[in-house]
């Protein structure tokens, strides 16, 4: 079989994936970090992996992600696409969040009584419910059920998920998903499709900039499950496209993290209402304020190269 891309493994301590997994780093691979004993702060995994066979200044900078392993030769694979099909579907048993279940293709499950069943293989792009961040935003979505929501964006979308939990949980409203990858949105069509989704938009956009963005706004409901840092810097941009008292979740940020969340959104008039916190990874649901933010510069979008929340 042909090699169609790379991958390269070496041990990490729970610090260093934690680093890994809430900075933007500007390596042309994807990362994933996992814990390999259980409440160990040890020992974690970094996985990289690459189009193309990794060269010694890739390795150099792998290496640099994680000084502990010094001296540790790394594990280099050449995958072909059956190594990808068995490693993406590995582990991944059905999550059940309120009347949500999802799954993959290799353990299938009908849905819950008056539920909805998601078949989200694992692939191109991240999201398939198997994180803390986008298992507690479903749990956040269907606690809000009852609520009608009427325009609804879903920003850094990776397959779909939380856009198609949206659909579901309000089936009259506008549902938008936007993500910066263009493969990202390939993938949410493709998920749509064989989840039998219709009617959510989709947009190639970096950050809430782009005009198919702002000329939908307002939204009363936001969604946003990316990182800390790219929240931060977006929370103007977001708040600006938000309806008076629209309800915001955002997740991709560590507990450590919350704080400065929480207070780049306070600084745009919104409201901390609700904390899931689920390990280290916590998700929050606010409120926009009673009236509309306009943000007193022109939000800057420099400095979003992987915003998306790798999971």
């Amino acid at each position: 079989m042909s090699v169609d891309s790379w991958k390269v493994t070496l041990p990490c301590t729970r610090a260093e994936a934690e680093a890994i997994d809430a900075g933007a780093i500007e390596i042309d691979a994807v990362l994933m970090t996992t814990e390999e004993v259980e409440d160990d702060r040890e020992h974690w995994r970094l996985d990289a992996y690459l189009e193309h066979e990794p060269d010694a200044a890739m390795l150099a900078a792998l290496r640099a992600l994680v000084p502990s392993a010094a001296g540790v030769e790394p594990l280099i694979e050449a995958l072909t696409a059956a190594d990808w099909v068995a490693m993406s579907q590995e582990g991944l048993e059905p999550i059940r969040e309120g009347r949500f279940v999802v799954h993959t293709s290799a353990h299938p499950v009908p849905p819950p009584p008056g539920g909805r069943a998601f078949l989200i293989d694992a692939g191109r792009a991240f999201g398939t419910g198997h994180h803390a961040t986008t298992s507690g935003c479903l749990a956040m979505l269907d606690r809000l059920a009852e609520r009608g929501f009427a325009n609804v964006i879903d920003v850094g979308t990776g397959t779909g998920l939380l856009a198609f939990a949206a659909r579901e949980l309000w089936p009259q409203a506008a549902v938008m998903a936007t993500d910066i990858d263009p493969a990202a949105v390939d993938v949410t069509r493709e998920n749509a499709a064989h989840n039998g989704v219709a009617g959510i938009d989709l947009v190639v956009a970096d950050g809430a900039l782009s005009k198919a963005i702002t000329a939908r706004a307002p939204y009363d409901l936001l969604i946003a499950n990316i990182l800390a840092g790219p929240l931060v810097s977006m929370a103007p941009e977001l708040a600006a496209i938000a309806d008076t008292g629209a309800t915001i979740l955002l997740a991709g940020l560590l507990e450590t993290q919350r704080e400065q969340v929480v207070a780049a959104f306070a600084a745009c008039g919104c409201t901390l209402d609700a904390i899931d916190r689920r390990g280290d990874w916590t998700i929050l649901r606010l409120t926009a304020g009673a009236e509309r933010y306009v943000p007193a510069t022109p939000p800057d979008p420099k400095g979003r190269d992987g915003w998306a929340l790798d999971i």
